[in-house]
């Protein structure tokens, strides 16, 4: 792994950026750094690109300008974030108000579908979080571990690109805030904490339309929207949660187990608990006593 830290004064910008190469070990496994650093326009300019492998985070710090992504121009100015996906056509240019940026370019075999359940959640291409200065830091401290000589330091800066993922996260979802759609999350949440409460129950959409007055097409689409999985998908990793805890912690058969958690057959629940586990609930049980 090498990193190249350098200065440059150019009529457009002054910057001090690391070129980062990863070891093949962090391109195969890791999300890894590709460039990091910061800069201050010089004049108004704008820089395109498109078709890189790579995904861009930067937090404006100061000044303003336009960032266009996929044909929409979106005004920034400081204390604004930028999360996208650099495979798509964008440009960004500063006004007259020269801004300057950190940034950070990064990459991994998985953050397509990262980026996917991201804009999935609501995650906009720029945004304005509640505080930027929890970005500020995991940007100051890639950058600090990208020019260590540590010899984790692949590890260490994916640490803090999973950390940035994870307030990426928290910021995505973008509910309306009207009151029509605050009683509506009420609504969900007492339906999440019903299936973990009756869980062992037979529970389909129709059941929980009627006892919820929510249209069951509907409930679908706003299920996933706000928790990210299906219905169907939430009460199975439940189920499969409690199945694990009585798996481990108890010495009731495998087909006691299934019933208690809301499957009555047991060849039908040792192949599901198998096609979210990996392992059968007998192979995970002997796992966990060895």
């Amino acid at each position: 792994m090498n990193a190249q830290q350098s200065m440059f004064d150019g009529t457009l910008v002054k910057s001090t950026r690391i070129l980062y190469t990863p070891s093949v070990f962090a391109k195969t496994n890791l999300i890894y750094l590709q460039e990091t650093g910061e800069l201050k326009a010089q004049k108004p300019h704008t820089s395109s690109r498109e078709n890189l492998s790579s995904y861009l985070f930067f937090l404006v710090v100061e000044g303003d300008g336009i960032l266009e992504y996929e044909g929409i121009p979106y005004t920034l100015k400081a204390g604004d974030c930028v999360f996208l996906d650099c495979r798509r056509p964008y440009a960004h240019r500063t006004s007259e108000n020269l801004w300057k940026l950190k940034w950070v370019h990064f990459y991994g075999p998985n953050l397509s579908g990262i980026y996917k359940k991201y804009t999935e959640r609501g995650g906009h291409p720029c945004f304005r979080p509640k505080n930027p200065a929890s970005f500020d830091r995991i940007l100051t401290a890639l950058y600090t571990d990208a020019s260590s000589s540590s010899y984790i330091r692949d590890m260490q800066i994916y640490e803090k690109l999973v950390s940035l993922l994870t307030l990426l996260m928290a910021e995505s979802w973008n509910p309306s805030h009207t009151p029509k759609s605050i009683r509506q999350r009420q609504n969900l949440l007492e339906l999440k904490e019903y299936l973990e409460q009756h869980y062992m129950e037979r529970i389909s959409l129709d059941t929980l339309s009627d006892r919820f007055y929510i249209n069951k097409f509907y409930l679908s689409r706003i299920f996933k929207e706000q928790f990210g999985v299906t219905v169907a998908a939430c009460l199975l990793q439940i189920r499969i949660t409690h199945a694990k805890q009585l798996l481990r912690f108890t010495g009731k058969s495998i087909e006691q187990i299934g019933k208690e958690c809301g499957i009555q057959d047991a060849n039908y629940f040792s192949r599901t608990f198998k096609k979210v586990e990996g392992v059968t609930p007998g192979e995970f049980r002997r796992l966990w006593q060895t």
